[in-house]
């Protein structure tokens, strides 16, 4: 194991945990049986540990980050209930939900999804989201609503084996916390042929390190702009998205209406994709959560009323077209 996947450990180990702990009764595909899939790119599992990590000595090296004064050990920001924030002058002071969760029952909300709700491609980004889309997808969640087509993806068993935990007050706290935030361009979107090598740590696509390239073939690679960075939760330091040349402008088709797959997304989602009144903003959003939630729609694994008009809207698209459409919403300008 690297050096820097270390880092993800923790992490890693306890999502696996609690994706194993949910029965897969819980957790299934949609009746209907898919054309595709879930492609594994926007699903990225994390491989079944060998053996037990060997305990190991807390490196007590303090930890910096550009444009921070903060300082933390990697131990520290490995914390689930207490996550570092390295940039506490740019947000409102976080509700102690989000800060610091309430051990052992709820991990702190800033831990997967950052203080400044931008989170990461395993994920979802909630800065500036309505409160009562929050509010109701943490209900979904708890009634088994949402769930994931792929039982073994732990950042969504994560919120269903814990953060559904939390009660009424510290849910709509957390969610007037992130809803106050102002989204801000997270991830670069990057049209190419070939891309850098990857494999999954972390619940997400990191780069294998060389200069190996490979086609890019029909998929999404999303990866840490800076892994070191990423790893220890820097919430300065944002993605990047490569995806299929021409997929930006098949994207743009598609939300606008054009084909006969899709109706018009700014319909429901507003001028420019930035969200209307309860329904939640897509322009700027991390094209692998965009993708597993259009499949999700898709296969059933995630109902309820706030996503009931998006079924006909998803039902006869491809992976190739919930690519291309992700990647046109990742490019705009949240």
């Amino acid at each position: 194991m690297r050096s820097g996947e270390l880092i993800l450990f923790s992490l890693t180990a306890a999502l696996m945990a609690a994706a194993w702990q949910i029965p897969a009764t819980q957790n299934p595909v949609g009746t209907k049986a898919l054309r595709e899939p879930p492609p594994y790119w926007a699903y990225a599992l994390n491989p079944p540990a060998t053996a037990p990590a060997a305990a190991q000595t807390p490196d007590p090296t303090l930890r910096h980050v550009p444009g921070s004064e903060a300082a933390f050990t990697v131990e520290q920001t490995r914390n689930f209930f207490s996550p570092p924030d390295w940039h506490p002058a740019e947000h409102p002071a976080m509700p102690e939900i989000v800060s610091h969760g309430r051990a052992p029952d709820v991990f702190a909300c800033g831990y997967c999804h950052l203080p400044n709700g931008e989170g990461r491609p395993e994920n979802s980004s909630l800065a500036g989201l309505p409160v009562p889309y929050m509010v109701e997808q943490l209900a979904d969640f708890k009634s088994g609503l949402r769930k994931s087509s792929e039982p073994k993806h732990g950042p969504t068993a994560a919120m269903i084996a814990y953060e559904t935990k939390a009660n009424g007050k510290e849910i709509q706290a957390a969610a007037e916390y992130f809803s106050a935030l102002k989204p801000k361009p997270w991830i670069r979107v990057v049209e190419t042929d070939v891309v850098p090598t990857t494999h999954v740590a972390g619940w997400m696509l990191v780069p294998s390190g060389g200069a190996a390239m490979e086609p890019i073939g029909a998929r999404i690679i999303e990866t840490p702009e800076n892994l070191e960075r990423t790893e220890l939760r820097d919430d300065h330091s944002g993605f990047i998205a490569y995806v299929p040349v021409g997929s930006i402008k098949k994207g743009e088709a598609l939300a606008n209406g054009t084909s006969s797959k899709t109706l018009r997304c700014a319909t429901c989602h507003g001028p420019g994709l930035r969200g209307q009144g309860k329904i939640p903003a897509l322009a700027g959003r991390s094209p692998s959560y965009i993708v597993r939630q259009l499949y999700d729609i898709q296969s059933g694994a995630r109902t309820g009323a706030a996503v009931h008009v998006m079924k006909p809207v998803v039902i006869k698209m491809t992976i190739d077209e919930m690519e291309a459409l992700a990647a046109y919403t990742a490019s705009l300008n949240p």
